[in-house]
């Protein structure tokens, strides 16, 4: 037999025999200037501080209870970017809403909770984020019926494609129709029972856009949101958009994908009239251009309106997209190619998950 002590390097100290065994131990940037790791080798990360295991390809962590790294299972969100709302006109759609987290049942709305994502470490997925619908008529022109800007797609291709149907546009004034999508844009004002657009169906990815109402001050339909159609309401400047929906893929609840409140079309003398709000629940701005739908939530623009000054109001421009990633923390996720990527990662202690949100960009992912 043969004892060894007093031995003790940078790499391993064998000089006691009731403590524990010291490995190698440095920062992430040390890992990696490592120039031909092995695999098999194991070592401390100082900044992390977790062990990790070089598998012939990657370095990967060890998990607490065992050596075991969980399956890469992935949940996501992934929402389109929305509509822009009419001049004059309907609120622009809600961008589609899908996802594998969380009931996606809240107030009537999604019907589907799909599969989460069973993924490979080292292979590329590529990944969209859409931007929102861009009102294109300007202030002062009331425009051919028709349809504002409809929001872009989003999509992750993981072992399944997931892709989402940017919002549907809100009807122009002078009897434009609204634009179809992931939900529909709303009817426009003024004419008889213009028609909101309809939504995606296959999946589900949100709902249809309201009609307009023919009666004076003639309000335009709402744009479709993620939980409800859009509204189409008498009552001057109340036409709503359809309801957002929450999800709590991040660890706080957040809503996505509300329908853009229709502008209407006012004959009062002296009034002053009531624009369609922005996405969600911001309807009932006191502007005849309407309000922007906020950034990655996917929510469909406002709907402009008409004061008896014949000014037309611009639609809203509509909310951008986003994509959310939630997957074990024993991995990272690198973006490889493509341009233009925006993202932010915060760990879940309660959970030992990862989230990460990605506000922009187009290209392929992977993980290690």
């Amino acid at each position: 037999n043969m004892a060894l002590t007093g031995v003790s390097t940078s790499v391993v100290d064998m000089s006691g025999d009731t403590t524990g065994l010291v490995i190698a131990k440095g920062t992430t940037a040390e890992r990696d200037a490592i120039s031909s790791p092995q695999a098999g080798m194991i070592r401390n990360n100082t900044e992390t501080d977790k062990v990790e295991v070089y598998n012939g390809t990657a370095w990967r962590n060890l998990v607490e209870a065992g050596n075991a790294v969980p399956p890469l299972t992935v949940d996501y969100l992934v929402i389109a970017g929305g509509g822009a709302g009419g001049v004059i006109g309907g609120g622009g759609g809600a961008g589609g809403f899908r996802t594998s987290f969380g009931t996606g049942n809240i107030n009537g709305g999604l019907t589907t909770v799909e599969t989460s994502q069973n993924l490979t470490i080292n292979t590329p997925y590529t990944l969209i984020v859409g931007a929102g619908g861009i009102a294109t008529n300007t202030p002062g022109n009331s425009g051919p019926g028709g349809t504002s800007g409809s929001g872009g797609n989003s999509s992750f291709a993981g072992s399944t494609t997931v892709l989402c149907t940017g919002g549907g546009g809100g009807g122009n004034f002078n009897y434009g129709v609204g634009g179809s999508g992931g939900s529909g844009g709303g009817g426009s004002s003024r004419g008889n029972s213009i028609a909101g657009g309809s939504r995606v169906t296959t999946p589900v990815q949100g709902f249809n856009g309201g009609n307009n109402n023919t009666s004076t001050p003639y309000p335009a339909g709402g744009g479709g949101g993620a939980a409800r159609a859009g509204g189409a309401d008498t009552s001057a400047g109340s036409t709503s958009g359809g309801t957002a929906l929450a999800s709590s893929i991040t660890g706080t609840p957040i809503l996505y994908a509300g329908g853009g409140g229709g502008g209407y079309q006012s004959y009062y003398s002296g009034s002053v009239n009531v624009s369609g709000g922005g996405g969600g629940a911001s309807d009932g701005v006191a502007s005849d251009n309407a309000t922007n739908a906020i950034a990655n939530t996917g929510s469909g623009g406002g709907g402009g309106g008409f004061s008896t000054n014949l000014y037309y109001g611009k639609g809203g421009n509509g909310g951008s997209g986003v994509v959310i990633l939630r997957y074990p923390s024993a991995y990272d996720i690198n973006f490889q190619t493509g341009v233009g990527f925006i993202s932010s990662t915060a760990t879940l202690s309660a959970t030992s998950e990862k989230v990460t949100t990605i506000t922009a960009g187009s290209g392929t992912i992977t993980f290690a």
